[in-house]
């Protein structure tokens, strides 16, 4: 299959390491220093050069806040045959841009990223498949997950970011709290340690993937629900009542459980 990568970042040069020795792959990045090292590949600068690859799937692996835009560049450039694919964190409006652009398509979202992720053992990770779409495009993504060792869930476009908004936004919200208050310690401890690393690692994160994290439509609602945790929180220790913090702590370990 004749595979064309949009983007050269962490997860476009993953996907290329990952296709390049199966399929025939071509790179698009307008940044030519970005794929400098990727190997047994065609490097494109111009999107002229797409049309005489003719590719067979296209991978969009930009930055979220471009993804439709150079979606919208490339197409007058691509074949009819060719499906389009996305690995976007968020897919709000992504559904009414592909059934309005004429191309059959398939969307997925690796659960992770180069950050944190072994890349090289992925069993622990999860993998998402929006069950609307091109079934052929769904069988390669299903069919290459699993390769992976990765656990494989179908949602829909709606349904996938509400997964998105919990698994996510959660987990980062938390993270910026814990810096924004953070201090400089002589003799951190090791929880404090822990925590520093994780604070390190997802702001090391593209800042446009941060923002649109908590723009997805369905983050709000969480962060409700972390503002009255944190009420009910502060009004214990205001109390000092030992009995409600009691039940507090029983609450949140069977969350954990």
């Amino acid at each position: 299959m004749k595979i064309l990568i949009l983007g050269a970042g962490k997860m476009g040069s993953f996907f290329t390491d990952l296709l390049s020795f199966d399929h025939e792959l071509a790179v698009f990045d307008i940044n030519p220093q970005r794929m400098r090292f990727l190997y047994n590949t065609q490097r494109f600068t111009s999107l002229d050069e797409i049309d005489a690859f003719c590719p067979d799937l296209v991978i969009n692996c930009v930055s979220l806040k471009y993804t439709l835009d150079v979606f919208a560049e490339v197409m007058p450039h691509l074949p009819k045959h060719c499906i389009l694919s996305d690995i976007s964190s968020v897919k709000t409006g992504f559904k009414e841009f592909y059934e309005a652009s004429g191309f059959h398509y398939v969307s997925t979202h690796p659960m992770f990223g180069p950050t944190f992720a072994n890349l090289g053992k992925l069993s622990d990770e999860n993998a998402i498949i929006i069950n609307e779409g091109d079934y052929m495009g769904r069988c390669f993504f299903k069919d290459l997950y699993q390769r992976l060792g990765l656990n494989i869930f179908e949602y829909t476009f709606d349904e996938h970011d509400q997964t998105v908004a919990y698994s996510l936004s959660i987990p980062f919200i938390s993270t910026f709290a814990f810096a924004a208050v953070m201090k400089h310690q002589d003799a951190p401890g090791t929880t404090f340690k822990r925590h520093m690393k994780i604070a390190q690692g997802v702001l090391s994160e593209d800042d446009t993937l941060l923002r649109e994290i908590l723009f997805n439509p369905y983050t709000k609602d969480q962060v409700e629900q972390i503002r009255t945790e944190m009420k009910e929180l502060i009004a214990i220790i205001d109390t000092k009542d030992e009995d409600r913090m009691q039940r507090y702590l029983t609450k949140i370990r069977g969350n954990i459980k």
